[in-house]
């Protein structure tokens, strides 16, 4: 599966484009600020149909437009167009070939990709969030019965929370209606959680592998999956906690306070680990979720590498071009904002490259650098 086009209207800093892609490597190079990272976003918005950066998608029209629009030609054993629209005061819409795609669950997989970016370090050195949010669009890519599950446990979730802040505004209390919502939530989040601790089992050893061949096993890393579901009697757990949900008018236990431990040797890796150990470690997470989509689907997500180049170390990087030389990888997007790295970069693959030249919402392909097998 590869893109073979991108056609751009008004999305971000875009106002009209249209790309046709290398179904090798392709590079987006350009300064700071002209829409590299933005047409990686396109790229991601057709496969997961939001952006990757958590903003709204009404942050995603250009300014002073009134809609965007994303339509992405891919190409495997049949050929699919993929739009994503929205207009102002309307609500998006998703197509795949002229048929309107009306739950996000039964799109999301269909069309893998894996994204690196320079926040994704937030994983690491941020709360729990962040690294839940990471493994559930790993997991939601590879199963369309854990993204359903997810979604119920999203809505039971904020219904009762609702219902406890309205019980303490209006000061009473129902705990038979309260039931109507505990009860469902309850055993989604015990699926929920009998997956995640299947998911990081088999997780686990290949995240290791990548760490180990990025870094030439300087170091001993692992995970661990944290949870208070995953405990026997989760359900009198929940139970109990209700008289302190009711005070806090939220629910106070649950998979949406579940974490997932980064260690390197039996320390937090965000409390010792170096700058480079941290990067690393966020580098062989985000291709251990290549390969297990890989193995998943039987078909190469497509990868976007943002500002790659400049979050590695010289080691690194030579490890990283030897796995794209070995032909790892499927379709690859590489921006850098200094052309003349990525030229000496790859300069010696034996792939076809692409090259295009941003310049503030303008987009041109330049052929001096192009690579042909």
């Amino acid at each position: 599966m590869y893109l073979k086009k991108l056609q751009l209207v008004n999305f971000k800093n875009h106002e009209e484009a249209t790309l046709m892609f290398s179904s090798a490597i392709n590079c987006l190079v350009g300064e700071n600020g002209s829409g590299k990272t933005n047409l990686l976003d396109a790229i991601y918005y057709l496969s997961m149909t939001k952006s990757a950066f958590g903003n709204t998608d009404l942050m995603a029209i250009k300014h002073e437009a009134q809609y965007f629009s994303i339509i992405g030609h891919f190409e495997d054993t049949d050929e699919y167009k993929v739009v994503c629209s929205l207009k102002q005061g309307e609500k998006k819409q998703l197509k795949v070939n002229s048929s309107l795609i009306t739950k996000t669950s039964v799109h999301i997989g269909r069309f893998p990709v894996v994204l690196i970016a320079p926040d994704d370090i937030a994983v690491i050195k941020e709360g729990s969030e962040e690294r839940r949010r990471f493994f559930d669009t790993t997991m939601s890519q590879i199963d369309a019965e854990y993204l359903e599950e997810l979604i119920k446990y999203n809505r039971y979730l904020k219904q009762r929370n609702s219902l406890l802040k309205q019980f303490y505004e209006k000061n009473y209390r129902d705990l038979d209606l309260l039931a109507t919502y505990s009860e469902p939530l309850v055993q989604c989040a015990l699926s929920i959680s009998q997956k995640r601790k299947e998911f990081i089992l088999n997780f686990k050893p290949l995240f290791n592998s990548l760490y180990n061949e990025l870094c030439n096993d300087k170091e001993q890393v692992t995970m661990a999956y944290v949870s208070y579901v995953d405990q026997p009697d989760f359900e009198a757990i929940f139970k109990k906690q209700q008289a302190e949900d009711l005070r806090l008018q939220r629910t106070t236990v649950g998979i949406h306070t579940d974490d997932y431990d980064f260690l390197i040797g039996s320390h937090p890796l965000r409390k010792i680990g170096s700058q480079g150990q941290q990067k690393s470690f966020l580098v062989a997470l985000k291709l251990a979720q290549f390969e297990i989509i890989k193995d998943y689907k039987n078909s190469k997500p497509i990868l976007l590498l943002d500002d790659i180049f400049d979050k590695l170390d010289d080691a690194r990087i030579k490890q990283l071009l030897t796995m794209i030389a070995n032909e790892r990888f499927g379709q690859l997007f590489i921006t850098d904002a200094r052309p003349e790295r990525t030229k000496a970069l790859l300069k010696n693959l034996k792939a076809e490259i692409a090259t295009f030249k941003l310049e503030f919402g303008q987009t041109l392909q330049d052929t001096s650098f192009d690579n042909k097998v």
